[in-house]
């Protein structure tokens, strides 16, 4: 599902969010970039937040943690919107790699 995203290598996102993102999850978009490389990633549409455009989440390993990262693709870039260390996508992450605590 949506493998064609791995094949991108470029990011963005706007600089505004991404300090507001720092502020309240503690977690840049630079940084967020490296749930993309986790192997074991999950990548699934994010029905609720795609009214203009279509949206994604990606849920990766980054910093001992699992990584929820919001984007879109725009004009050939993979556009950082959010990313958190939230529950939700670590019991998704968990779920689909099968590990259990």
């Amino acid at each position: 599902m949506i493998q064609w995203i791995m094949a991108l290598a470029h990011f963005e996102w706007d600089s505004d969010k991404d300090a507001e993102n720092q502020r309240k999850h503690g977690v840049s978009f630079g940084r967020a970039q490296y749930a993309f490389g986790d192997p074991q990633r999950i990548l699934a549409r994010d029905i609720s937040h795609s009214r203009t455009e279509e949206r994604f989440y990606c849920f990766g390993w980054v910093d001992g943690g699992i990584l929820t990262v919001r984007f879109t693709y725009r004009a050939s870039a993979i556009r950082i919107i959010g990313a958190g260390y939230w529950r939700k996508g670590r019991k998704i992450y968990e779920h689909q790699n099968s590990i259990h605590r």
